[in-house]
């Protein structure tokens, strides 16, 4: 006979215990981690300012059930729309991730910690509106910290070798924050991450052939949205479930994560947003921005001589050989940005990679999908070693093309992406154009000016009411 099972409940597992003492206790003193988090601010922001223009999103956005008006609600930064801060999430978080050209952390898991902007800036929003006086420093300090739970567990705990999509995450770490800026206790805040753990999680079917689909998208949308709801739920008093993570049979470890407890490399401090990878050329995979930025390197040796090329050697690390090394059709834009030979074969072409690219009207160039036959890709081991290295966090890729008589290009090699903090301070003035023409799409010059302004006074921008700064974004 099996031991009966006590009925008594248990106390907290210690991963929703750090959580919670993490969001609700620990002060930021790093000057960089705010700098870090203003400039994420933009980027982040300009990513969905970008993704309005593209339909495929803009389908998707608006209220839940159209004509549906809220009163002092959430506004979505680049639109009209006023919503519940739950459907505002989720727009804000759409939009932030449709071109895959946010932020992001690798490591074991990899994602896009700035997706949790949707929920945070949703519900300061709407709790700016509506006489909880919160500024924007508030939503830094809660940046930089959605950014650490989720970077910090993902440092050494794998959720995609066992099917689950990083977005679980992107819901555990909006959902901790929220709970925070919503006023819940230390207990209150405990329970809420636990909902966000016995959720039903997403699976990674979206992301990969054949399956490859838009939905990969809008998941961070999704995940962040939730996290609003769970957070609401836990703050009427909804009871938590303690041993989520470590109960026997039932608890997240034995379903979904293969009986294996998480590991942590470091506490909770602001590590993540100090060191995360800004995308700033290229809309592209992470794990391919130093492999399109190298073709842009050799496009001026081979943009004359495509036809002559024989063989394409990537010499690359091994998550993206797991990741992104496809071949094979091409079925939709999301199939492409997973794709390093389309991205690759893109740069040589044209000399650039841009959004618009992933689009079916330049995926039907044939030149594309004849260079993608004559790629091969290449763990080198060095590589994939630094890129677990912690000190390194290298994303490196090589490039070298062979052609047809038998000469060969220079070997392209590029360790680090310009986003990488390695490379901070090249990337800064790049990152800021590229918030300045993203601006450009939706405001007129008055509008825009007044937004590049206060965002580039750390002191005033920290100071500013939220309602104040999104008022700047709505058109």
């Amino acid at each position: 006979m099996s031991a009966p099972v006590s009925n008594v409940r248990p106390k907290p597992d210690k991963v929703l215990v750090d959580i919670a003492d993490y969001v609700s206790q620990y002060e930021i003193a790093s000057a960089e981690a705010y700098n870090t988090a203003r400039l994420c601010l933009m980027d982040t922001l300009g990513c969905g300012l970008e993704a309005l223009e593209y339909p495929a999103c803009t389908k998707l956005l608006g209220p839940l059930v159209p004509g549906t008006t809220v009163s002092r609600g959430a506004r979505v930064p680049g639109t009209r729309f006023e919503l519940d801060p739950v459907q505002a999430a989720f727009n804000i978080g759409a939009a932030i991730r449709w071109l895959d050209f946010n932020d992001t952390w690798l490591a074991a898991e990899w994602g896009h910690p700035s997706d949790n902007l949707g929920g945070i800036l949703a519900v300061a929003d709407w709790l700016s509106r509506n006489g909880t006086p919160i500024v924007m420093r508030d939503v830094l300090t809660a940046m930089i910290k959605a950014h650490e739970i989720q970077g910090v567990i993902a440092l050494q705990n794998s959720f995609n070798r066992v099917g689950l999509d990083h977005v679980v995450l992107v819901k555990v770490a909006s959902t901790a924050v929220l709970a925070q800026m919503l006023g819940l206790s230390r207990e209150g805040i405990i329970n809420a991450v636990s909902h966000a753990w016995v959720d039903g999680q997403s699976l990674r079917t979206y992301r990969h052939a054949p399956n490859t689909g838009s939905r990969k998208s809008w998941a961070a949308g999704d995940a962040t949205s939730r996290a609003v709801r769970l957070a609401l739920i836990a703050k009427t008093g909804e009871m938590g479930y303690p041993s989520v993570l470590t109960a026997k049979t039932w608890g997240f470890y034995d379903v979904l994560f293969r009986g294996k407890p998480f590991k942590f490399q470091r506490p909770y401090r602001s590590h993540v947003m100090e060191n995360v990878l800004f995308k700033i050329s290229f809309p592209a995979e992470f794990h391919a921005q130093t492999a399109v930025e190298a073709a842009v390197l050799l496009h001026p040796e081979v943009k004359d001589r495509l036809s002559d090329i024989r063989k394409i050697e990537i010499v690359t690390h091994e998550s993206a050989i797991r990741i992104i090394d496809k071949k094979g059709p091409l079925n939709n834009p999301a199939d492409r940005d997973h794709c390093i030979q389309y991205m690759v074969a893109i740069a040589l072409v044209k000399g650039n990679l841009t959004a618009a690219d992933y689009e079916d009207d330049v995926a039907r160039d044939p030149r594309i999908d004849a260079l993608r036959a004559k790629m091969v890709c290449i763990e080198n081991k060095r590589y994939s070693r630094d890129y677990l290295d912690p000190k390194k966090r290298s994303i490196a890729n090589q490039l070298q093309i062979f052609f047809r008589d038998g000469t060969p290009t220079r070997k392209a090699a590029v360790e680090y992406p310009i986003g990488h903090r390695r490379r901070r301070r090249e990337g800064i003035p790049l990152l800021e154009a590229k918030f300045r023409r993203n601006l450009e799409r939706r405001f007129p010059k008055e509008q825009r000016e007044a937004i590049l302004e206060l965002c580039r006074d750390p002191k005033r921008l920290e100071a500013t009411p939220v309602r104040e700064f999104v008022e700047l974004f709505v058109i």
